[in-house]
């Protein structure tokens, strides 16, 4: 019997073995696009189309360089956020021809300077926001929308800062006039924008933070609110038996039933804000129902009545703000905020899970499922983890296989799922 257990072991880690060199070949797209030799050749993460993950895949395109006014980046890290699953969807306003480059900010080295640019040098360890091409190996971006980073900034904590935080400080400070002793609803207090809402909120004195999260984040950020709430429990009234007449700010990324709640639970000269509409993404394409749904669901708003109970109704969404509103300027010194908040150490980005460029289906798909706790990080120098095809012989007797190969948790899990349905 030993025996027997024996070799069912060493066939086990064998067709473990053969299953990493497999992916790896499959992936050498990947290897080979890896050692373009090209110059003037890149990789990048390119959508074909708007739909499922099917339509990402990483490819070779031509190099960018800069124009007037515009810096080029050697790109290390790229951050992910809900808005480009809504991108691949096609599930936004007037959604750009594919195909496309995705990502709107990103993290690297200045590597050439177009005409009458100044206050950089190459060699510049910068953030940028990007109107679409961040997820690629190198970018080009005009100089209003590049920031230094901070000397012990990594360059991943650097692709995580611009987008939350920026998003998080105008919602709280320039339209909702955060002061001492307010409170804030926040939905999603989990993701990126939702840490970075709870950390700003605690550079004011006495600010009650009220958030719904998953429950199986519970553990990881009770520490960074007052009071956290299941996302599928009734938010509405365990708020009100902690504060009978609700809060002052409302933060909601959720849009659909929830804007009717946000609205009935303000104070009043109370504010509730709208940056996001994640209900309407159910399934991993475009969904017309949902969309339906959602817009059947939102409150009806009348202004008459806003105006009798003293309420304030916003929205907000910073990359029409930066790229068709023209407000690089405004921004910019919100970033210069920020980032002396951070020489403070007063706030810091939460990095949830860095990945490679080839593995940015799975990076979605955790994004979709609401898994992360924090940022999600595509890493350009990093190589794609080797998985195990655990339909081969089952996932029970994979699992110490792949714990002793060190594969994560979450795309053991998600690879397993995907290939036995």
């Amino acid at each position: 019997m030993a025996k027997e257990g024996s070799e069912k072991a060493e066939e086990t880690e064998k067709m473990i073995d053969q299953e990493a060199a497999k992916e790896a070949a499959e992936g050498s797209g990947s290897s080979s696009l890896r050692a373009a030799a090209d110059p003037k050749e890149m990789r990048a993460v390119l959508l074909s189309g708007f739909g499922g993950l099917n339509k990402l895949r990483v490819a070779k395109k031509v190099m960018p360089e800069p124009q007037e006014g515009e810096l080029k980046i050697r790109v290390k890290a790229c951050g992910l956020n809900f808005i480009d699953l809504m991108v691949r969807q096609g599930n936004i306003d007037n959604p750009p021809k594919t195909p496309l480059i995705p990502g709107f900010e990103c993290s690297g080295i200045i590597e050439a300077l177009g005409e009458s640019v100044k206050g950089f040098e190459i060699g510049d360890r910068v953030m940028a926001f990007v109107n679409y091409n961040a997820w690629a190996e190198v970018v080009c971006t005009p100089a209003e929308f590049v920031y230094k980073i901070p000397d012990d900034m990594g360059y991943s904590e650097a692709a995580a800062f611009p987008m939350n935080f920026v998003t998080a400080y105008m919602m709280l400070f320039e339209v909702a006039n955060l002061r001492e002793g307010m409170s804030v609803l926040v939905h999603s207090a989990g993701g990126g924008v939702g840490q970075a809402v709870a950390q700003l909120c605690s550079t004011i004195p006495n600010v009650t933070i009220f958030g719904t999260a998953s429950s199986f984040k519970h553990e990881a950020i009770k520490d960074s609110v007052t009071h956290l709430f299941d996302r599928n429990a009734d938010y509405v009234q365990e708020v009100k038996k902690i504060s009978l007449d609700g809060v002052d700010i409302v933060l909601d990324c959720l849009c659909g039933e929830n804007t009717g709640k946000g609205l009935g639970l303000l104070k009043p000269l109370g504010t509730y804000i709208l940056y996001g509409s994640s209900n309407m993404v159910t399934g991993e394409t475009k969904s017309f129902f949902s969309f339906a749904k959602s817009w059947w669901q939102v409150e009806k708003v009348n202004p008459i009545k806003l105006y009798e109970e003293n309420k304030v109704i916003a929205g907000f969404y910073l990359l029409n703000l930066l790229f068709k509103q023209n407000r690089g300027g405004l921004i910019k010194g919100i970033m210069d905020k920020l980032i002396t908040l951070y020489n403070e150490k007063k706030i810091k980005p939460l990095v949830d899970s860095l990945w490679a460029l080839e593995e940015v289906k799975e990076a979605m798909q955790r994004i979709h499922d609401r898994g992360n706790i924090g940022k999600l990080i595509l890493d350009v120098e990093k190589a794609p983890t080797p998985l195990l095809d655990c339909s081969l012989s089952g996932k029970k007797g994979f699992q110490e296989a792949w714990e002793r190969k060190g594969l994560s948790k979450e795309r053991h899990n998600y690879y397993y799922k995907k290939r036995i349905n």
